[in-house]
């Protein structure tokens, strides 16, 4: 049996730095958080080589007394934190005294701090944890830390580590939500010497909303309110027209802290079940209040992730603020309770009176109705859950070649239709559906799917190159930083396709030329929803080019609700009786078949 020893406290350190910082982005949000705590109304954050190799956070705030300063890079000191009781009530975006002593063992680190009133400040030398010179210093009120070489002494480490584009994105995309997550606090971002954003830090959501993502979005947004016997929430949603191609756009932040969570993510989407068409997704910037009491945050090494003691409670309150947004004057339907949360319980919670509220911009936009009004406006039966169809799925769903051959369906044995038999083109039933005559049966065609389902063969086996089509005026995307950087990284891959997109900063890219095929008013459409597979991913693996060809083919396809000229539904009805096209590339089937006997049966005539 292997003996069982004790780790080195050095290697017990690399081990805590290792779920703690996965990237520079992870340093610099636990930078910012500790400036945020430490009461700061001004930060600076400067990066450089995608923050490899430098990072420097600078912020206004109380400042560290020198015989404080060695104890921060321990691991668990903490001033945030005091006793258990502390963990049951957290009201500050850091407490595990794990941040500055996990970023100091795979680095080098410059601290400077003086506390306010004081001459003087102290100056920290680090060096993989350990503190190589200690000294008075000469620096403003407040706190700076200077970040250098991250995993210098763990080059395992650096082997995952993207390039400078996709590490600057994702430390662009760490700030913005600090700085979304404060609107009090003033955050300006340099990148490389360029100032990227800077937030005014005046308290107002709709101003730091507009200094972070600009005019178009903001005029986007409606006003959204709700609060029930413990949530209060407010923010922004999108309006419908301006929904968008994936969800990087949608920003959620419980007490402050930004959060993933597919239970927010879901009460948001469903307030817009019937005002969306499938693959658009609504934006939000919403700020959820609750007592802390009602909140675990320490579920997720790095607090992405929470839980709460009422999943209804939030769940509610979220939608209830976009319903209200989405449709301000609903038709008096009847009363009914809100639409509930597939497989999520509801314990049972405290009354917590709600009085924080954040000034959000009085003029312009939608006005949410209170929630107890509105839960008497709406039939909520048309909003109940229901699992993801294939359609929805279809970033997941395997991808099978289709060849002719043997062709079943459920009313026919199996027969070789490598041929088609004779079939006459009846007509289109809401432009969506051809109905199709065989000798023995109907066949009903969604087109979409079907015409889907070639393209996406075309270009996989190399049949022809997509053509291009050169924009007079450029299709701006403005999909974050993330997004714009993934793209920008596959600008190769993506000129196969007929793509050819150019950096414009600020999150922003430029595409000069699209597939011939594809409109222009779906190109910026299709780059989001390509830039969501690339994120999700390596390119270069084959399921993840499938995904792509998926959305071109998807946009290039015959769109639902369009009439169709006769001989395009002839050839394409072709394909299909043929056997050839059976399923869409997402997985869904394109025809429905109806026998002469069934239907006899249906009339009573058998």
């Amino acid at each position: 049996m292997p003996r069982i020893y004790e780790l080195p406290g050095h290697i017990a350190d690399l081990i805590a730095a290792g779920e703690v910082v996965e990237r520079p982005a992870s340093v610099v949000k636990e930078l910012i958080e500790n400036s945020i705590d430490a009461g700061a109304t001004v930060i600076t954050v400067e990066i450089s080589s995608g923050g490899m190799t430098y990072m420097r956070v600078t912020d206004n705030g109380c400042g560290i007394a020198p015989e404080d300063a060695k104890l921060a890079f321990l691991r668990h000191a903490t001033s945030k934190l005091k006793d258990a009781e502390g963990l049951s009530a957290i009201n500050t975006l850091g407490f595990r005294g794990e941040a500055l002593a996990a970023i100091a063992a795979v680095s080098r680190i410059e601290f400077y701090s003086r506390v306010a009133g004081e001459k003087m400040g102290v100056n920290l030398s680090l060096e993989a944890g350990e503190i190589a010179e200690e000294s008075a210093a000469g620096c403003p009120e407040g706190t700076t830390i200077i970040v250098r070489d991250l995993f210098f002494n763990t080059p395992a480490r650096l082997k995952f580590m993207k390039s400078d584009r996709a590490e600057s994105a994702a430390v662009s995309n760490a700030v913005l939500r600090c700085a979304l997550g404060s609107p009090e606090v003033s955050v300006r971002f340099i990148r490389d010497g360029k100032t990227e954003f800077h937030t005014p830090g005046d308290y107002r959501i709709d101003s730091c909303v507009y200094s972070l993502f600009g005019a178009e979005f903001a005029e986007g947004l409606a006003q959204a309110e709700s609060e029930n016997e413990s949530v209060l929430v407010q923010g922004f949603v999108s309006n419908p027209l301006n929904a968008r191609g994936n969800r990087s756009f949608q920003f959620f932040f419980v007490n402050g802290r930004s959060i993933r969570s597919k239970t927010l993510q879901a009460a948001l989407e469903q307030a817009y079940q019937n005002v969306l068409p499938q693959g658009k997704y609504p934006a939000c910037v919403l700020y959820i209040t609750t007592n802390p009491a009602d909140v675990d945050v320490n579920v997720h090494p790095s607090k992405l992730e929470i839980k709460f003691v009422s999943d209804k409670q939030v769940f509610d309150g979220v939608y209830y603020a976009a319903k209200g947004a989405v449709d301000p004057t609903p038709m008096r339907l009847g009363d009914n309770d809100a639409p509930q949360i597939n497989t999520l319980t509801t314990p049972s919670v405290n009354d917590v009176p709600i009085q924080t509220r954040l000034p959000i911009s009085t003029g312009g936009g939608f006005k949410a109705m209170p929630t107890d009004e509105f839960k008497k406006s709406y039939k909520f039966s048309e909003f109940k859950s229901e699992p993801p169809s294939a359609h929805e799925r279809g970033a997941y769903a395997p991808v099978h070649d289709e060849k002719p051959g043997m062709y079943e369906t459920k009313f026919t044995q199996k027969q070789d239709i490598t041929e088609p038999a004779a079939f006459r083109v009846i007509g289109e039933a809401m432009g969506t559906y051809v109905l199709v005559e065989l000798p023995d049966s109907i066949l009903l065609i969604d087109k979409h799917a079907a015409h889907e389902r070639i393209h996406f063969n075309a270009l996989k086996s190399g049949e022809f190159e997509p053509m291009s089509q050169s924009l007079i005026t450029p299709v701006i995307c403005r999909h974050g930083f993330e997004d714009a950087a993934v793209l920008l990284e596959n600008a190769e891959l993506l000129d196969k396709f007929g793509f050819l997109v150019e950096q414009l900063g600020d999150g922003t890219v430029a595409a000069r030329r699209i597939p011939a095929e594809i409109d222009i008013d779906e190109a910026e459409s299709a780059l989001s929803e390509i830039s969501a597979e690339l994120l999700r991913g390596q390119s270069s693996t084959p399921a993840k080019y499938d995904n792509i060809l998926r959305t071109v083919a998807c946009k290039a396809a015959i769109k639902a609700g369009k009439s169709s000229e006769p001989r395009e539904l002839e050839v394409l009805c072709k394909r299909v009786v043929s056997g050839e096209i059976r399923f869409c590339p997402h997985g869904r089937p394109v025809s429905f078949e109806i026998t002469k006997a069934s239907l006899d049966r249906s009339f009573k005539r058998s």
